[in-house]
């Protein structure tokens, strides 16, 4: 199991919820487990989301692992401009 930490606005997308365990392997699986655990959520999460791991960032890194004790938060993609 992972426990990710939803930042930000994220968590109104999940009921007020802030951190969830999840099954994942890799950020895909993550992100899918997070749709299934919240609808609501999943709309935002097919829009793009970035994901930090043990304080790395990826975008689009949909197999990069995730150790069960790594650091997981899922944050809103920022765009500027």
């Amino acid at each position: 199991m992972v426990e990710v930490v939803l930042w930000g606005s994220l968590k109104a997308f999940a009921d007020g919820e802030t951190t969830c365990e999840v099954e994942a392997a890799t950020i895909r699986e993550m992100l899918d487990a997070l749709a299934a655990r919240h609808p609501k959520l999943a709309p935002v999460l097919a829009r793009g989301v970035a994901v930090a791991i043990d304080g790395q960032i990826y975008r689009d890194d949909w197999f990069q692992p995730i150790g069960p004790d790594s650091e997981v938060y899922v944050l809103p993609r920022l765009a500027g401009g």
